[in-house]
């Protein structure tokens, strides 16, 4: 909503649930985005689909981990239940899905232990590689729009055609070589123009790939060779004319804002003073921006009062402009309170 000239919550539920002119999908670095459903099947051909191999691993370990005795036949059956009762009954809640079936409500012991040990019902597996396999979507959350309860639909019930352009996804094999090649070349094009010019190592970081798959994909994109302050780049075929200067700006962004996240290498857009924006793992909390550089974090207390703090010295004017657009976020949230699941390590202190 930041990005919207007139914020509408309204207006954003409309495009996602009743419009469907964007979906919610994992994709690249098993992170959930929002995007048009063309888009979101590149992203699923590109990137979701070996994650969803990764994915039917981890819960074959759990499920074996836990006394089942035979995973494989579990998994197939609770997947296939699953989507019957979606096709059937959908869109329902997990909650709704267990009492369906009743499979998906099997107690799973995660990570035993370990300081961080708890016990998960195994619908949160499921339902996991369901959405990497694109099989199911993700639609209207109970209650506001900040919660993430939300109902799920078999996917090709929700958008036509479903994720899989090039067929259903197996779930045992969901990768399909020639597909992903031909997809990655399609996102590398979408990348470079939106976030370009890039480096070879942004790219390959940001999409999740190998070294080999991404440069295929920006040879098969056409991407131009440019030089980044002594460094190689790359902008997209056709995108090499100079950039205008864009003006005075400022910006409140939210927590892994795609802008934030958009490349590996940093340092032009994130100075050493600001590091602690992110975690450890470098994911982004919420960022204050002037002129195309992070130059502060902010985030909402228990009681909703927005709060900030500045990294770098920041002129009174422009400290004024950031005000008053964190006064346009605090509008646009009114009374909801939103919770950061990757904050910053300034996060604890700002709101402290």
């Amino acid at each position: 909503m930041v990005r919207m000239r007139r914020p509408s919550i309204a207006a954003v539920e409309q495009a996602l649930y009743d419009d469907r002119s964007v979906v919610r999908h994992h994709a690249m670095r098993r992170t959930l985005w929002v995007a048009t459903p063309p888009v979101a099947r590149t992203m699923h051909a590109a990137a979701t689909r070996r994650v969803a191999g990764q994915e039917r691993r981890r819960t074959l370990r759990l499920l074996a981990d836990n006394g089942v005795a035979d995973p494989e036949a579990w998994l197939a059956d609770a997947r296939d239940r699953t989507l019957a009762a979606l096709e059937e009954h959908g869109p329902l809640t997990a909650r709704r899905l267990g009492e369906l079936v009743p499979a998906l409500r099997h107690p799973l012991a995660m990570s035993p232990g370990k300081p961080y040990a708890t016990t998960a019902a195994a619908h949160t597996r499921v339902l996991l590689g369901l959405g990497f396999e694109g099989a199911v979507i993700r639609t209207r959350p109970s209650g506001s729009w900040v919660s993430g309860a939300y109902a799920y639909a078999a996917t090709d019930t929700w958008i036509s055609p479903g994720l899989d352009g090039a067929g259903p996804t197996d779930p045992v094999d969901p990768v399909d070589p020639a597909e992903e090649r031909r997809a990655a070349v399609e996102l590398a094009d979408l990348w470079l123009r939106r976030f370009g010019p890039g480096t070879t190592a942004d790219l390959q970081w940001w999409a999740g790939w190998t070294t080999a798959l991404t440069r295929h994909a920006l040879e098969g994109c056409g991407a131009v060779p440019v030089d980044l302050d002594g460094a190689p780049g790359w902008v997209a075929a056709d995108d090499e004319a100079p950039v205008g200067d864009a003006g005075p700006w400022v910006a409140a962004l939210p927590s892994l804002d795609p802008t934030t996240m958009g490349w590996k290498q940093r340092a032009w857009y994130l100075p050493d003073s600001c590091h602690e924006a992110f975690d450890r793992n470098g994911n982004a909390g919420p960022t204050l921006w002037v002129d195309g550089e992070v130059v502060g974090a902010w985030g909402q207390r228990p009681d909703g009062e927005l709060r900030s703090h500045y990294f770098v010295d920041v002129p009174a004017r422009r400290r004024a402009e950031l005000d008053a657009e964190l006064d346009r976020v605090a509008g646009m949230l009114a009374e909801h309170r939103v919770s950061v699941r990757f904050p910053g390590r300034i996060h604890a202190t700002l709101l402290g």
